[in-house]
């Protein structure tokens, strides 16, 4: 027979026990009232059907179990994040649509500024799709504990890294969402030993979402770089990523945009260049937004192959390539050094746990 402090123990290892409003155990069935992240009912389904699977691999498929998805607004909680000690500029690496190279540019970014003399850490925030422990050839690592319980990230090329990817196996689907999630990133975030870094880039999942929400709240991001392709597909998309941080509850500024799989130019045609994706998208955006365009990445076999190999491009010694993304490290940092001679340092944002509702 399941006890009703298992059921309590099993929903606060899934992050949802502060929306518990009501739990019974009778005779084999166990039923739950719980406040909906949102009155969206896409969002409802959502959140039963994780818990729903959750609860099955937890307790098998003999107990039943009866949710009750609330339509309440709970009360107002105000969540505030803090600045981590040692650490001077959080970048967030960021993209509209999925794809279009964000973490490959995250990644070859991070050499590039320790490759300038920097002191970098990344921590892949991408919870469902990780691959930063693949491109910096550690998937198998793990990280360990130090002395006083922190989380001591992997390093590789001389780079921190914190990843879900290093906790989650490789065959294995990652289905939180909500306060789940959130609590992973808060303790990747602040129980972690990063040390001293110039820089600690976020590797975003694509979009807008419960993750960005949560990185903004939980530390103060310093500007945020937005990588698309120039196809119009993904431009829309960017728009929506511009307007999220410009938000006046989020107000984090962008550095700029990186223009990411920009032509193609075939070894045999040096000087021609194909638009695959279409012709400097990015750049007119950019224009128009009044951003910095950062760089313009072409569409190079080897800059693929240096990823899936765990050895970024900007290791190799074909200068061309290699250039290509110290130039955007540069422009990045110019970009960087303007956004603080002109604007006050951000704040974490502070944002109610009711929909549609912020404060700052």
């Amino acid at each position: 027979m399941i006890s009703k402090e298992e059921i309590k123990n099993f929903l606060e290892e899934i992050g949802v026990d502060d929306r518990v409003r009501n739990i019974q155990v009778i005779e084999g069935s166990v039923s739950i009232d719980i406040l909906a992240y949102s009155p969206a009912m896409h969002e409802k389904k959502r959140m039963e059907t994780a818990i729903h699977t959750a609860f099955e691999q937890k307790f098998g498929k003999d107990i039943q179990l009866k949710l009750t998805i609330l339509q309440d607004v709970p009360e107002k909680r105000e969540i505030k994040g803090n600045a981590i000690s040692g650490i001077k500029n959080i970048i967030a690496i960021a993209s509209g649509k999925g794809g279009v190279g964000k973490s490959t540019v995250a990644s070859n970014l991070a050499i590039a500024l320790v490759k300038m003399g920097f002191k970098v850490g990344i921590l892949d925030a991408d919870i469902y799709g990780p691959s930063i422990p693949t491109m910096f050839d550690v998937a198998n690592e793990k990280p360990v504990s130090s002395k006083d319980n922190k989380i001591e990230p992997v390093e590789s090329y001389g780079v921190k890294l914190l990843s879900l990817g290093f906790f989650a196996g490789s065959n294995q689907a990652v289905i939180w969402r909500g306060a789940m999630a959130s609590k992973a990133i808060h303790q990747l975030l602040h129980d972690s030993n990063w040390g001293k870094l110039d820089f600690l880039l976020i590797d975003l999942p694509p979009g807008t979402g419960d993750i960005h929400l949560s990185i903004v709240q939980e530390v103060p991001v310093t500007g945020a770089v937005i990588v698309s392709t120039p196809q119009h597909v993904a431009l829309a998309d960017v728009k929506k990523g511009v307007a999220m941080f410009r938000m006046p509850e989020i107000n984090v500024p962008v550095l700029g945009l990186v223009e990411n799989m920009a032509y193609f130019t075939p070894k045999e045609l040096p000087e021609n260049k194909y638009y695959i994706f279409g012709k400097k998208g990015v750049r007119k955006l950019a224009e128009s937004m009044e951003l910095p365009l950062l760089g313009e990445i072409p569409i190079v076999q080897t800059i693929r192959e240096a990823s899936d190999y765990g050895r970024p491009a900007v290791l190799q010694e074909e200068e061309t390539i290699s250039n290509l993304y110290m130039d955007v490290a540069k422009n990045m940092i110019q970009s960087l050094v303007k956004r603080n001679e002109d604007l006050p340092p951000t704040e974490a944002v502070r944002i109610t746990t009711m929909a549609g509702c912020s404060t700052k």
